[in-house]
C-alpha cells in the first residue's frame, strides 16, 4: 500500500509499505479521509519523531471503511463506516510517532474495541466531515474544561477549526450567547454560518466595548466595570488574547486556553486578583473522542463548513504544502478515491 512519511527535515514522500496483516483482535480500515493538522506540519519541519526519525508515518485525523475484522473482534463488521481514536492503542499513537499513519491507503487498528478504538457512524455522513472527529474532540474537551452552564455568555478568540468546533459545542451545551472574535472577515462569516450569535473583528472594533454591548455590564469583586461575559476561550494562541481576556474578565469569569502558545505570555496576577478569574488549560481529549461523534452526526452540515479544502490522495503533497503555508487554508482534508 502507499503511505505518506516524513523522510527528512522539511521533506515527505509517498512510499510503498506492506499492507498490515490482521490478527484476531485487530481491524483493518480502508482510509477514506484524513485531515491535516498543524502538528503534521511541525513533524515535517523537524524531520519526524524518534525513534522513527526520517520515516514517521503521518496522519491522525482518520475516517474510513472497515476492510477486515479479526476473528475475536465483536460489534464491528466489514463495510462499517468508522471514526478512530488515534491515541487508544498501547502499541503507538496513530500518526504521531507510532508505527502507522492515517495518510495511508489502509490503517491497522490493533486490539480493536468498539467505543474505545473506533466508533461506527451512519453511512450518510461524508467521510471528509467524519475526519473532523479528532480535532473536534479537542474542541469539545476545551469546552468541557470551562464547565459551561445553561445561559452562560461566551466569547471565543480564533475562528479556525478548533474555535469553530468549540462554538458548535458551546451552542449544543445550552449556553445563552456565543461571540467569535477574529481578524479575517471570511472566518467571521463562517462563524455566523455555523451558529455563533455574533462576531467581532478585533482589527476594526474594540473587543471589550463590543462585549459589553453584547453581554451587558458586569464587574470585578471591587466593582470595576467589566463585560458580563462568563467564559473566554483562547483558540488563537497569541499573547494579546490573554491580555484582553484578563483585562475584561468580571468576577469569577473563566478563561480557557486550548491554543498552543509558541511564546511565553507574561501575566500581571496582581492586576487580575480582584477578578478571581478561573484559568483552565486544555489538551487532547481524555474522554471526548467519541462524545463529539454524536455532535457531528447530529449537525454534520454545520461541521462541513469547517472544511476549507479537499484534496485527493493522489495530490497529497499539494495538500501538505497548502496546510503548511500560514494563512493559506483553514482545514485541509485528504480524501481517498
Amino acid at each position: 500500500m502507499k503511505s505518506v512519511q516524513v523522510t527528512g527535515v522539511g521533506t515527505t514522500a509517498v512510499v510503498d509499505v506492506p499492507t498490515p496483516e490482521v490478527g484476531p483482535t485487530d481491524v483493518l480500515v480502508r482510509m477514506r479521509a484524513c485531515g491535516i493538522c498543524g502538528s503534521d506540519t511541525f513533524y515535517i519541519s523537524i524531520g519526524g519523531i524518534p525513534p522513527r526519525q526520517g520515516e514517521t508515518p503521518l496522519g491522525h485525523e482518520p475516517a474510513g471503511e472497515v476492510a477486515q475484522v479479526g476473528a475475536d473482534v465483536t460489534g464491528i463488521s466489514v463495510g462499517d463506516h468508522v471514526v478512530i481514536n488515534p491515541i487508544a492503542s498501547r502499541k503507538g499513537m496513530i500518526g504521531s510517532g507510532g508505527p502507522g499513519g492515517a495518510l495511508s491507503e489502509f490503517l491497522l487498528i490493533p486490539d480493536a474495541v468498539l467505543g474505545t478504538s473506533l466508533a461506527v457512524i451512519p453511512d450518510h455522513i461524508p467521510f471528509a466531515v467524519a475526519a473532523l472527529n479528532e480535532p473536534m474532540a479537542v474542541a469539545r474537551h476545551a469546552v468541557n474544561r470551562t464547565q459551561p452552564k445553561p445561559g452562560d455568555k461566551v466569547v471565543i478568540f480564533g475562528a479556525g477549526p478548533i474555535g469553530l468546533g468549540a462554538a458548535i459545542s458551546y451552542k449544543r451545551s445550552g449556553v445563552g450567547h456565543v461571540v467569535v472574535v477574529d481578524v479575517i472577515p471570511s472566518r467571521l462569516e463562517k462563524a455566523l454560518a455555523i451558529g455563533a450569535d455574533a462576531v467581532i473583528n478585533s482589527a476594526e472594533e474594540n473587543v471589550v466595548e463590543r462585549l459589553t454591548e453584547l453581554h451587558g455590564a458586569g464587574a470585578t469583586a471591587m466593582g470595576h466595570p467589566r463585560p458580563d461575559t462568563d467564559i473566554y476561550l483562547d483558540a488563537a494562541g497569541v499573547g494579546v488574547v490573554i491580555d484582553t481576556a484578563l483585562a475584561a474578565a468580571k468576577h469569577r469569569a473563566t478563561l480557557g486556553i486550548v491554543a498552543v502558545h509558541k511564546k511565553p505570555v507574561p501575566v500581571d496576577f496582581g492586576a487580575v486578583l480582584g477578578s478571581e478569574v478561573n484559568i483552565v488549560l486544555s489538551m487532547g481529549y481524555p474522554t471526548e473522542i467519541f462524545e463529539v461523534t454524536k455532535d457531528i452526526v447530529a449537525e454534520w452540515e454545520k461541521f462541513a463548513l469547517i472544511v476549507s479544502d479537499e484534496f485527493d490522495f493522489a495530490d497529497v503533497q499539494q495538500a501538505l504544502a497548502l496546510a503548511g503555508t500560514p494563512g493559506a487554508a483553514d482545514k485541509v482534508v485528504v480524501t481517498f478515491s
